[in-house]
């Protein structure tokens, strides 16, 4: 998959089917519009691509996880930064100058609520107008449903603000993770009987309620199961700080400065102050035990 950051980096010559939206969690909504965009794109000889509007905001995805998962799934992706120019650019200037004659677009896909352009004048109404003019098949899909209820990053959101990572990994598609450095800490949980590894979110990505969850950690391209902890460590922490600390059932490498992916599971409990460490520990015990048993009744390996 090419990769650009600037949509005037893309100097295609192919007919494209093309995909937009922000796409800030790749849910099952977004993943409907980009298999679609592949169908028609295999189907008519057309180059797939994916554009994304960059708000540079909090997201459920960083720039580096979207592109992870896209790459064997499209032939291009356009992670467009949401600039003044892109912001004040009129819709009917977008479609003419962006869509057709930057992207050679011979097949749009968009969400029914689909909105671009300053002031977002534009919708799939004005793309439909336009579509003889520019020569494209506008195709407009519904949004996927859950529980009655609308996919959307809003409803991901919510689930994981409540800490329901299941809910989340439902509308997802995929379990709810983030990836990370292993940093070198205090080494309080090895004293303690259980070695944690702490890795500290990317910028501006959104992390679930503080609290302890059944855990899936990936090292060195080997998954395990283990409990993590997000939140600020409030019973040792001299500075508190966004963290993710993992304990990985079985593991006995060591993982400083390693990347790992940590996927959410399950939800145990809130994080809490606890009086002194050895009540921490004593809860720790616990938790360990809440993971083992939950990944015992999914049969996996702990």
């Amino acid at each position: 998959m090419r990769y650009y950051t600037d949509i005037h980096s893309y100097q295609g010559n192919k007919r494209t089917a093309v995909t937009l939206g922000k796409f800030d969690s790749l849910h099952r909504g977004h993943q409907k519009l980009i298999s679609t965009v592949k169908e028609a794109a295999a189907a008519e000889h057309l180059e797939s691509v994916v554009f994304s509007f960059d708000m540079k905001r909090e997201s459920l995805l960083t720039n580096e996880e979207r592109r992870a998962h896209l790459t064997d799934q499209v032939d291009c992706m356009i992670q467009c930064p949401f600039t003044r120019e892109i912001r004040e650019m009129e819709a009917e200037t977008f479609i003419k100058e962006v869509l057709s004659e930057q992207l050679h677009a011979s097949y749009i896909v968009v969400g029914r609520d689909f909105h671009f352009g300053h002031g977002k004048r534009g919708d799939v109404h004005m793309l439909a107008e336009y579509a003889e003019v520019y020569h494209y098949h506008l195709e407009i899909l519904d949004k996927e449903q859950y529980a009655d209820r609308e996919i959307s990053s809003t409803y991901v959101r919510e689930a994981l603000a409540s800490g329901d990572v299941s809910l989340a990994g439902e509308l997802l598609g995929y379990p709810y993770h983030m990836t990370g450095i292993v940093e070198h800490g205090r080494r309080l949980g090895r004293t303690l009987g259980f070695p944690t590894m702490n890795v500290a979110p990317a910028e501006r990505k959104i992390m679930p309620k503080f609290g302890v969850y059944a855990c899936r950690v990936q090292i060195d391209g080997q998954w395990y199961c283990g409990i993590g902890n997000v939140g600020i460590k409030p019973t040792v922490a001299e500075e508190p700080r966004l963290l993710v600390e993992v304990f990985v059932f079985d593991y006995e490498g060591n993982a400083y400065d390693k990347e790992i992916t940590v996927e959410f599971c399950a939800f145990e409990r809130p994080e809490t102050r606890f009086k002194s460490v050895e009540e921490l520990k004593a809860q720790v015990d616990r938790d360990i035990a809440f993971g083992r048993q939950y990944f015992q009744m999914l049969k996996m390996d702990v």
